[in-house]
């Protein structure tokens, strides 16, 4: 009597699974850029605040009421 080969099957079983998975990552990824708002959070050409400011050197802060004197 011939046995089964378990390991294979299981290795197929598991393959069909990884494949599977993946595809529904690639949807959810398609699904995710081809959404409403894909282009608001695009962030180039904005002029937001994260633009090219100059970093801040911290010497415009004023101290707050419990801050003693610089």
């Amino acid at each position: 009597m011939a046995r089964s080969n378990f390991s294979f099957q299981k290795r197929q079983k598991e393959l069909a699974k990884k494949k599977k998975r993946e595809e529904k990552l690639a949807r959810k990824l398609d699904k995710k850029t081809d959404g409403p708002d894909a282009d608001v959070d695009s962030g180039e050409g904005s002029d937001g605040p994260e633009g090219d400011a100059e970093p801040s050197t911290g010497d415009d802060v004023t101290p707050g009421p419990g801050d003693p004197p610089a």
